[in-house]
């Protein structure tokens, strides 16, 4: 059984069918990346596993439990963490108070510093910004604190939409050293969506190629960057 899977999954905006049968898996332990275009619909597909678009057609199953109906914060509740596309971070709340918001549903104030310590842990410089507010930082800060919010319920599977967009080459390399360091070390499985598909391949296990909401093209991250139209299309070849 797989941690995630998405069977033959519909997602619209309005009367746009944004989403037009998606199947995919996840396994424990993996880091699988989608790839694709602007408006494939990488991050609506990200979006509607976690319940902030309705799928209206299809399952979505985490460790074979049918979550397509439930609300967002229960699906974050039992194990779906999400990194969006653009951060969201709270600008003018403080880095603690961010990743204060990331643990909401813990009762235990002594749980969510020890799980805030392990976000320092991987983010040392968010340790040092601990009362600075979130709008001050620099764009990786962002990023790498939008992780750490993430990270707070120290979620089963985390959703990371764009993690590198904007930002400098040398932090594009710390924010997926991290993502490695998430999935080696910590365990954490992981699906990603990357513009910079070449990073994402070389990190990831397999990966999902997306044109106008279907999928396309499926294989191990290798087949898939080896492929002559993947390569033209998204790796520059």
């Amino acid at each position: 059984m797989s941690l995630l899977e998405l069977q033959n999954v519909h997602s619209f905006y309005g009367h746009i069918h944004a989403l037009k049968g998606i199947s995919l898996r996840v396994e424990e332990g993996e880091v699988v990346t989608l790839i694709g275009g602007n408006g494939a619909g990488k991050s609506t597909t990200l979006r509607t596993i976690s319940g902030l678009v309705h799928a209206r057609e299809g399952k979505i199953l985490l460790n074979g439990q049918d979550i397509t109906n439930l609300p967002p914060h229960e699906i974050v509740s039992i194990g779906v963490g999400h990194v969006p596309e653009g951060r969201g971070i709270f600008p003018r709340l403080t880095v603690r108070e961010n990743l204060e918001m990331g643990a909401y549903t813990l009762s235990n104030p002594a749980e969510v510093e020890r799980r805030m310590e392990a976000v320092f842990e991987l983010f040392p410089r968010l340790k040092e910004r601990i009362s600075q507010k979130g709008g001050t930082l620099s764009g990786g800060e962002q990023q790498m604190l939008a992780t750490g919010r993430g990270l707070m319920l120290r979620p089963k599977i985390l959703l990371m939409d764009e993690p590198s967009m904007g930002l400098a080459p040398v932090l594009v390399e710390l924010i997926f050293g991290v993502i490695r360091n998430l999935n080696q070390q910590d365990g954490t499985t992981i699906l990603l969506v990357e513009q910079n598909a070449l990073m994402a391949l070389k990190y990831a296990n397999r990966a999902y190629v997306l044109e106008t909401g279907k999928i396309v093209l499926s294989g191990s991250s290798q087949e898939i960057a080896q492929n002559p139209e993947v390569k033209k299309a998204y790796l520059g070849g």
